[in-house]
């Protein structure tokens, strides 16, 4: 598969964020439950080493770390704290455990916890590909996981497909097209605020790719890839498969 059938950048992020970008990994295969005991394993391993590598930080500390400025000043335009930050702070100073659904889910929490990265995850099987990556024009509104319908700030960077949006910066992935207990094949997106590398991006793809498959080892890695814009004229979604602006 393709990049490019997967996700594409809006002409909107080029002219709003023409230093933003995207990452996706798409992974297949996944067909058995991760054991209960793996899962803890694997989750205490990792808040082991986040306590270990942030000891004698305090929150304010950790905000002058790589990418949180770019994720902070991000949220700062809308008012909002950037929740990874705050879940750090809880994990690796407050002795917290991290959220633990299910391995397909605590996989990506890890992965952003380790690198500071908002990322959102999807069964595959829901979504129309490919994923349009656009900065709002404010009014668009979706589903959230928790049942709440949202609308969009203008600026908020947001990811969608033709059904409608599928996840934003601000508010975080939708209900429809969230992971699930018998999900087969995982689509998980990251959103390069500006400020955020390529190379950190990379690694945070890498890192969570690695965490799945010590979860589910019988996943393959069908895509992994970084996104930038094109700064060339770029086209407007096709007009036989829009990208509805407020759709559900």
């Amino acid at each position: 598969m393709k990049p490019e059938d997967v996700l594409v950048i809006d002409c909107s992020v080029t002219e709003a964020y023409p230093d933003a970008g995207a990452g996706v990994l798409l992974m297949d295969g996944i067909g058995v439950t991760c054991p209960p005991e793996l899962l803890t394993a694997v989750r205490l391993e990792t808040e082991s080493g986040l306590r270990t590598t942030y000891a004698g930080r305090d929150r304010a500390a950790l905000a002058t770390l790589p990418p949180f400025p770019s994720y902070v000043a991000f949220y700062k335009r809308f008012k909002k704290t950037y929740h990874v930050l705050l879940q750090l702070e809880s994990v690796a100073l407050k002795q917290r455990s991290i959220a633990s659904p299910g391995g397909l889910v605590t996989a990506m929490f890890m992965a952003e916890l380790e690198t500071g990265l908002l990322s959102a995850g999807h069964d595959r099987r829901t979504l129309a590909l490919p994923l349009r990556l656009m900065s709002a024009a404010g009014g668009e509104e979706f589903e959230t996981m928790s049942g709440e319908i949202k609308r969009l700030k203008a600026g908020d960077l947001h990811m969608a497909d033709p059904s409608g949006t599928v996840s934003s910066v601000v508010y975080g992935p939708d209900r429809r097209t969230q992971l699930q207990p018998d999900t087969i094949s995982a689509l998980y997106t990251t959103y390069a605020v500006p400020g955020v590398t390529d190379a950190q991006v990379a690694r945070h793809l890498n890192i969570l790719e690695s965490y799945v498959q010590r979860l589910h080892p019988e996943a393959v890695t069908k895509l992994k890839a970084t996104f930038r814009p094109h700064h060339g004229k770029e086209e407007a979604p096709p007009e036989a498969a829009p990208y509805p602006r407020g759709a559900l």
